[in-house]
């Protein structure tokens, strides 16, 4: 009985034992065979690759971007690139579709839009002590993706003295904007001063976006005394969250000659570092605290220096950014 039994479990056992054994074979064989495949296919491209990308004398060739398998880009006819322009007019009519292509042209670029954007509107208090000052900067515009009008208004003034304030700066500056590539705009217009004196400049400018991520705004002025003063801002937006936001800023101001009315000097005038950290409760409007450090330099400081002023101090800063 008991050999009986082993002889049984022999027999249901050495199907399975060859079954298994020749399932084996059969992946090795695949593998092989596969792999050899591949390697031969590799090895054929690899060749024709080469081929393409050299010619007789060795030097490299252009080689051909169409996808796999695909007809050679030399290959398109040249009855492809012939035709009328507009095609759909012999079908549905000129008329038609010219009304069609204008919606379609102001969809993807043409539209006329607007915003208001009020980037600073803070109160500064000096960290030695002092008057406490203001100061705003705003601009608003309006146009499409090329051509734009811009409106451009900053200035600074403290609280208190006569009728609840002194404004010691301030400009309004009306340009016309226009892109010169997908992140930059060059302006051009005219700037009016109401304070410390009257006077009327001519601006050119530059506007945008410049690698990694730094907002720049750039001008000349040449004012209706012949004196040529420049501008240039820039700042930097790094969030921490979402919605908080740390954003260092910097300003400088050049001036070409003296300016003895206004108490400038020859050169670098003026700069102005600073960090602002804001949090926006929606985008649209977004509180902020900060520090600002405020040097003038050169002349422009020892004219500062000679009316009793100090040329450089530090300023603790609480504001508004808002867009509309």
């Amino acid at each position: 009985m008991r050999a009986l039994l082993l002889a049984s479990a022999a027999l249901i056992a050495a199907p399975a034992a060859a079954q298994d054994h020749s399932a084996h074979q059969h992946h090795d064989a695949m593998d092989h065979s596969q792999h050899q495949q591949h390697g031969e296919m590799d090895h054929s491209r690899m060749d024709h690759a080469q081929d393409e990308a050299m010619d007789d004398s060795g030097h490299a060739m252009p080689q051909d971007k169409s996808a796999p398998d695909a007809a050679p880009e030399s290959a398109v006819p040249a009855r492809a690139l012939e035709g009328p322009r507009h095609a759909a007019d012999s079908i549905w009519g000129a008329e038609a579709m010219a009304e069609a292509r204008e919606v379609l042209t102001k969809s993807h670029g043409a539209m006329t839009t607007g915003m208001v954007m009020i980037e600073r509107l803070e109160a500064r208090v000096p960290a030695e002590g002092g008057d406490t000052g203001y100061v705003w900067d705003a601009q608003a515009w309006y146009g499409g993706d090329i051509s734009r009008f811009v409106l451009k208004t900053e200035g600074e003034g403290v609280f208190g003295g006569e009728f609840g304030g002194t404004l010691e700066d301030a400009e309004v500056q009306a340009l016309y904007s226009r892109a010169i590539g997908p992140f930059f705009d060059l302006q051009a217009g005219v700037r009016f001063d109401p304070e410390p004196d009257s006077r009327t400049h001519a601006v050119i400018g530059i506007q945008g976006l410049a690698p990694y991520m730094f907002h720049v705004d750039g001008a000349l002025f040449l004012s209706d005394r012949g004196d040529l003063t420049a501008r240039l801002e820039a700042e930097y937006d790094q969030k921490i969250t979402q919605a908080l936001i740390l954003q260092p800023r910097v300003e400088l101001e050049l001036a070409a000659q003296d300016i003895p009315e206004r108490e400038i000097g020859a050169g670098l005038t003026k700069i102005e570092p600073g960090l602002r950290l804001r949090y926006e409760i929606i985008r649209e409007f977004a509180p902020y605290v900060g520090v600002e450090y405020e040097a003038k330099l050169g002349q422009t400081a020892d004219l500062a220096r000679a009316e009793g002023e100090d040329p450089d101090r530090f300023k603790f800063l609480i504001g508004l950014r808002a867009w509309f």
